[in-house]
């Protein structure tokens, strides 16, 4: 089975969203959202976002250091 996007509501009544794995772990959570289709927007941002390059700060820190 593949990773899945979870919508839910929070305890104070606003949206958020959970990326889990295949194993069912949770590797993302979303902020808050006040609507859902916020929280579905927020979904398609990951979604569109997701093949983005990785910037690794920690090098940018250890030269610095």
């Amino acid at each position: 089975m593949a990773g899945k996007y979870e919508v839910y509501k929070d305890k104070s009544g606003g949206f958020r969203f959970r990326l889990k794995a295949s194993n069912g772990e949770v590797i993302a959570s979303s902020e808050s959202y006040k609507t859902k289709a916020s929280a579905m927007g927020g979904v398609e941002s990951v979604k569109k976002n997701a093949a983005s390059p990785v910037v690794d700060l920690t090098e940018a820190a250890a030269e610095k250091g």
